[in-house]
């Protein structure tokens, strides 16, 4: 009985050394994992301190970066929209630019058709002016037309109806024409006295103009009248025949209708008709 008691109790005292010495071992290896753990945490803490502070740094100018990158795009984003503004205004100035300048070449394509007719029209003038100048030029050149003699009985100064007839055929063809003039020239023969003779060469030549006036309205001013007495007779013979050719009016007819014929159906009619 106490055989068995103290081997239990030995049994238990070996296995209360054991606990103990497990105990031991695990609190030495305990205290050791600390110590060691302790000195970990040290040496990470050291180590990691820098690292963290480079990366905080880094994050930090990152972020700074990353806001320079977008205050730059907003810049360029305002740039480019100011640029695009400044092209679409460029490009309707200059779309307005070629619409004038496309007006002004049509003004200037009018403006060289007018002065391309006006140059035609300058050079027909000029042809037409020299012409002109050369009729008037010739404007004096009336030429004898008609012409007719009125006779007179001696020492008379009417007109006998032969001479009327004569005269009136006269006076219808005056009227057609224009530019003429009318010259009366009376005449007597040599019988009586140059200073009578010259008188009654007048009252012959009156009595002309009277009636082509009064007769047929041949205006006056186209007439032109002179007494030339026994002057320039026809027949210089002293006989009664030749006495009586001589105791006569000349009636002379002159005209410039033909000369000045390009005035009116000529070049000359081409320039008035162009200057109205």
């Amino acid at each position: 009985m106490d055989s068995e008691n103290g081997f239990r109790i030995a049994y238990w005292e070996h296995e209360v050394f054991d606990m103990k010495a497990f105990l031991a071992t695990t609190c030495l290896l305990t205290g050791a994992l600390l110590a060691g753990g302790c000195a970990t945490k040290k040496y990470v803490r050291n180590t990691a301190a820098p690292i963290q502070a480079k990366v905080d740094q880094v994050g930090e100018q990152t972020n700074h970066n990353g806001q320079q990158i977008e205050d730059t795009r907003t810049q360029l984003k305002q740039v480019d929209d100011k640029a695009t503004n400044g092209i679409s205004a460029a490009t309707e100035r200059a779309s307005s630019a070629d619409q004038h300048a496309a007006t002004a070449d049509q003004h200037a394509g009018e403006a060289m058709n007018r002065a391309d007719q006006a140059n035609q029209l300058g050079e027909k003038n000029s042809q037409a002016l020299t012409t002109l100048r050369g009729v008037v030029a010739n404007i004096d050149d009336y030429k004898l037309q008609s012409s007719v003699a009125v006779p007179f009985g001696f020492n008379k100064y009417t007109l006998t109806n032969d001479s009327k007839e004569d005269l009136d055929k006269l006076a219808t063809d005056v009227k057609a024409d224009k530019r003429v003039f009318i010259a009366v020239e009376g005449y007597t023969d040599s019988t009586g006295s140059a200073s009578y003779n010259e008188m009654l060469s007048q009252k012959r030549a009156d009595a002309v103009v009277h009636y082509l006036v009064a007769k047929h309205e041949i205006p006056i001013y186209r007439i032109h009248t002179i007494g030339l007495g026994p002057d320039k007779p026809v027949d210089d013979a002293k006989t009664r025949a030749a006495r009586a050719k001589n105791r006569r009016v000349e009636v002379k007819v002159f005209s410039a209708d033909q000369v000045t014929a390009g005035l009116s159906t000529g070049d000359g009619g081409s320039v008035n008709r162009q200057q109205q």
